[in-house]
């Protein structure tokens, strides 16, 4: 089974990983509702105000490091003879959202865009749950590559 650098970090699928990670936050963004969905839409509408393209950019520098993040998840799965790349990441979704978290918890920390942070600041205490909600998602959209 190839890594998952193997399968992204290349000029044809890179591109799209960046199209479609983009459309996962956005219907993530999306199903988001009461006051926690109400903070997060702020943040992320915040940020687009103040730094327009900013989320287009970080997902593209972000994904590396998130793929190497995932890359010991994807590994484990492929030994495990699953089927389900999101039900397998789901499962473990405290572990695998933490992981992913500290790449996001360091673009932040070297952000020099105090917009970015505060927004960021104003979500992180409720990240994990979020990511843990699209973790199935995430998976779905990893597997379809391989």
């Amino acid at each position: 089974m190839p890594t998952l650098q193997e399968l992204f970090l290349n000029d044809e699928n890179f591109p799209r990983l960046v199209a479609d990670a983009q459309a996962l936050v956005d219907s993530e963004l999306a199903s988001k509702g009461g006051i926690s969905g109400t903070a997060v839409k702020a943040a992320y509408k915040a940020v687009t105000a103040f730094a327009p393209g900013y989320y287009q950019e970080t997902l593209s520098s972000m994904l590396p490091e998130m793929i190497a993040q995932l890359q010991p998840y994807w590994a484990d799965f492929g030994a495990s003879g699953s089927a389900d790349f999101g039900d397998y990441l789901a499962k473990r979704g405290e572990e695998v959202s933490e992981s992913l978290l500290s790449v996001t918890d360091n673009m932040a920390q070297l952000s020099g865009r105090a917009a970015v942070v505060k927004a960021y600041q104003m979500v992180r205490g409720g990240a994990g749950k979020n990511i843990d909600a699209a973790l199935p998602a995430l998976g779905a959209m990893v597997q379809k590559y391989a």
